[in-house]
């Protein structure tokens, strides 16, 4: 049976899989039906002081997005008690007023956990997330340290940026991790831990000087590292498979290192204090570089 999507309906057919309620005004969810085959419940930018009961017996729900929604830490709290909603896979929870991480343990299937754009100043409670988990996007809070994430061996997409970070630690055993976003942060030395499999690594505005710390990072094809103090392009020769590589808005005086980066399609230079044009062509050469903000070519 296909699914529908409903945006206001005061009953829903009771072989509904999909039910999105992303409205303009307030939603009273009492008025609507919640059928038990519900497998994606949507309730984007709908005031909710607590969460509507009935939820805690949609057994098939798969996907439960309360973004934009208001709620505080107490409204989510009888989440950690709904059993019957351990097979859920994605949990959104994204710009709310939550203060911490919630409890939940009993999802133990969960692939995806969103609580950005909240007020969480740590990240302890992740200790009790599933080892399912393959993306977790904790942006736009006030974490300062990465912690109880070292079980989450099948994490593939970890979200940090915009918070409190001053180092990068506690990754080491995050081996399937492919994309890593730390972007305005404080962070002042790179160390990747070690992890080999990363694709896409994003440390824009931060406190960084130097460029080291990505030697083992072979498989990188995306780095991003603009806006940050760096003076000298280094440690990019191992980098065989970097396709994209921003270093604007640093300190660099020339280009350096990137002679065999042969698969290097796009490069940003801009705002920087490098002078001649002779010696960027010259060291892109063999390279399939095509993008210089603020250079002609």
């Amino acid at each position: 049976m296909g699914s529908a999507v409903f945006r206001w309906a005061s009953s829903v057919s009771i072989g509904l899989s999909y039910l999105n309620s992303t409205i303009n005004t307030p939603l009273h969810l009492d008025s609507i039906e919640l059928p038990p085959t519900l497998t994606d419940l949507d309730l984007t930018v709908n005031r909710l002081s607590e969460l509507d009961s009935r939820i805690a017996h949609l057994s098939m729900l798969k996907k439960l997005s309360l973004r934009q929604t208001l709620i505080e830490d107490s409204a989510v709290e009888p989440l950690s008690r709904w059993d019957a909603l351990s097979d859920l896979e994605e949990l959104i929870l994204r710009d709310n007023k939550l203060a911490e991480v919630p409890d939940i343990s009993i999802f133990s299937r969960l692939l995806v956990f969103d609580v950005s754009f909240n007020e969480i100043t740590s990240l302890e409670g992740l200790s009790k997330a599933s080892s399912t988990l393959k993306e977790l996007y904790v942006s736009k809070n006030e974490v300062n340290k990465i912690m109880e994430i070292e079980h989450l061996h099948d994490l593939q997409i970890l979200e940090l940026g915009s918070n409190r970070l001053w180092v990068m630690v506690n990754m080491e055993s995050l081996t399937k991790l492919e994309e890593l976003w730390l972007g305005r942060n404080r962070i002042k030395v790179v160390n990747l831990c070690g992890l080999r499999c990363i694709k896409k690594i994003s440390l824009q505005s931060n406190q960084l000087t130097s460029m080291k710390g990505f030697e083992d990072c072979v498989a990188l094809e995306e780095l991003y590292l603009s806006h940050n103090g760096i003076s000298k392009m280094e440690g990019l020769s191992a980098l065989v498979n970097l396709r994209v590589l921003d270093v604007s808005n640093n300190k660099l005086t020339s280009v350096d290192d990137i002679q065999s980066l042969t698969k290097l399609e796009d490069l940003w230079l801009n705002d920087n204090q490098i002078e001649i044009l002779e010696a960027i062509t010259e060291a892109v050469e063999g390279s399939k570089a095509n993008s210089f903000p603020g250079f002609s070519m």
